[in-house]
């Protein structure tokens, strides 16, 4: 029977490989790029084509004219397929994509196909039902990303063209780390849920959202250590609140993330194997920061501002202090051009494209590494995911 399944799969895939084939190429339909969708989406759940997804991250990279025919190939792909399969490796190819910054994303905004009531109809809900509750959990979470990445793309945009540096206010920076952390939120759901889900393809997709958590919480960690010496400096009642909620939000996340990687671990997800220590403060920083806050106010403001100071975590046994340091730790923010094209599109070197193409094939595999500095966890985030 399962034989059977899998000469079935294999034919559709045909089918729809030759129906690419005599497709026409026009604004909306690339047969080239059709057919490499395919085959990265194909029906088979016991390897991923990393070949074909690859071409696709290099045409989205190439040209914004790409994108739409992507969107309309994959959109049609997933409405017509009922194989959690194909919804599966149809959302790591557009998690890749998202993955490339390329300005054209902004187009996209919420994902242009719904998986949120996705249900397998090749086999019975009592064996299915851990597959599509993982393909449902894991569309909420590209959907609001892809939007709140076009949000950035959009400001990125309107700051160019009023000759503006990508500057903001402690109240958006504030806004932008709790969106960060309501994406952790929804990360945090995506897991496997039966024990036949041990699978090739759920534990590759399960290394995209290890690597997804590790970059955003990294920013999350990056983004409080600035704004905390803003708070010091010129915050208001309600702005130092907020601030406290995030560093409280911040160390509730820190326990689950621990507990999430440790079951990363046991189920076998290769990136989770080195556990990286996350950051947590105890109770009397949290204390020793109410008190900065509750008098944030009432704190005359200097004349001459004080040399910026950075907040750091160090281990110490058997808990964790805090340490004020004038080294900052350097994350790097996406820059843009404008090509001979006039499109706009990423900065970066010839000799950097190269790398980021080799490791496209690898990044998967590479373990998480365990962070023996006293710094944030952070690592800057792949310019695309394989799979």
């Amino acid at each position: 029977m399962k034989l059977w399944k899998r000469a079935a799969a294999a034919l559709k895939d045909r089918k729809s490989l030759l129906t690419a084939s005599l497709t026409r190429r026009s604004t909306v339909q690339n047969p080239d790029l059709e057919t490499a969708v395919i085959h990265a989406t194909n029906h088979d759940d016991s390897s991923v084509d990393y070949k074909n997804a690859h071409r696709v991250y290099k045409w989205i990279r190439a040209s914004p004219a790409n994108l739409r025919p992507l969107v309309h190939v994959l959109s049609c792909r997933v409405d017509r397929s009922r194989s959690w399969v194909v919804a599966l490796k149809s959302l790591m190819l557009i998690h890749g994509v998202l993955c490339c910054k390329v300005p054209s994303l902004s187009e996209i905004r919420r994902l242009p196909f719904d998986l949120s009531a996705f249900s397998d109809g090749h086999s019975r809900p009592s064996k299915t039902w851990g597959f599509n509750a993982f393909v449902r959990a894991y569309y909420a979470f590209l959907d609001q990303y892809s939007f709140f990445l076009s949000e950035q793309i959009q400001r990125h945009r309107e700051n160019r063209k009023l000759g503006q540096k990508d500057s903001s206010s402690l109240s958006q920076d504030l806004e932008q780390i709790q969106k960060f952390q309501s994406l952790l939120d929804i990360l945090l759901q995506i897991r496997p849920m039966g024990e036949n889900m041990r699978r090739t393809l759920i534990l590759e997709a399960m290394d995209c959202v290890v690597i997804e958590i590790t970059d955003i919480y990294g920013r999350i960690c990056s983004s409080i250590s600035k704004i905390l010496v803003k708070i010091h400096q010129r915050a208001t009642k309600s702005e130092a609140a907020t601030a406290l909620k995030i560093v409280q939000k911040a160390m509730s996340q820190g326990e689950e993330l621990a507990l999430y990687f440790e079951f990363c671990k046991e189920f076998g997800v290769s990136n989770a194997h080195k556990i990286p220590q996350f950051v947590r403060i105890p109770e009397e920083e949290i204390q020793t920061i109410e008190r900065i806050i509750n008098g944030a106010e009432e704190k005359p403001k200097k004349e001459e501002p004080e040399e910026e100071k950075a907040i750091i975590l160090v281990e110490k046994q058997p808990e964790l202090q805090t340490i004020i340091t004038d080294k900052w730790e350097v994350f790097e923010e996406e820059d843009y051009y404008y090509n001979n094209r006039g499109e706009e599109t990423k900065v970066t070197d010839e000799q950097h494209r190269k790398d980021e193409d080799k490791n496209l094939m690898t990044m998967m595999m590479m373990p998480l590494i365990v962070i023996d500095e006293p710094v944030y966890i952070h690592h800057t985030i792949p310019d695309l995911i394989t799979f």
